[in-house]
């Protein structure tokens, strides 16, 4: 899927439902949230996106911090909107990233045009000019950021490199919920 793909579905959703709050699309777009308690362990599920029978469904972990939450519902609620018959998709630290890391990008892409505005990331960009403390003050893990920086490149932006390459399988190793989830690495 095309970065143009991902620019214009967030937008057009925005546009749809009038927010860009990820809880209020999931109510405005009937997808069921659900907060379940699936432990912190190296093992836990973080959450997942199912859909069966017509009905939606997210599925996030209430035993991490709201803040990971958030990121975690914005990615599925990527999964809904760019594979809406995908069936599931499973934030769990097991080796299943191989078959499904496109999928997972997309995602992530997804998640980060949502949860951050563009002239947000400039203004703030262009007063710290440091990569990491935008992150921090936006309220997103650093790979977040660096998938943006990819789609506002794409709109045109110029923008500094970012000192890291986010992997499509970056929240399986983010270490839940030990560290504060916007630290540098």
């Amino acid at each position: 899927m095309k970065y143009d793909y991902i620019i214009r579905a967030v937008r057009r959703l925005k546009k749809r439902h009038k927010t860009n709050d990820i809880y209020e699309l999931c109510r405005k777009m009937k997808i069921i949230l659900n907060e379940v308690p699936m432990g912190t362990g190296k093992n836990a599920v973080k959450g997942f996106y199912i859909r069966n029978a017509r009905k939606k469904v997210i599925t996030v972990n209430s035993d991490l911090p709201g803040i990971v939450q958030r990121y975690i519902i914005a990615h599925e609620l990527g999964h809904a909107v760019l594979h809406e018959n995908g069936g599931i998709s499973c934030f769990q630290d097991i080796a299943m990233y191989d078959v499904s890391s496109i999928m997972e990008k997309e995602a992530n892409l997804f998640a980060a045009e949502i949860l951050m505005e563009d002239a947000e990331v400039l203004m703030i960009l262009g007063e710290s000019r440091d990569f990491y403390y935008t992150a921090s003050l936006l309220e997103v893990p650093p790979e977040f950021l660096e998938f943006k920086f990819r789609l506002m490149r794409q709109k045109g932006y110029t923008l500094p490199e970012a000192p890291i390459i986010a992997q499509s399988n970056f929240l399986k190793v983010v270490p839940f919920p030990e560290h504060h989830p916007i630290d540098p690495p």
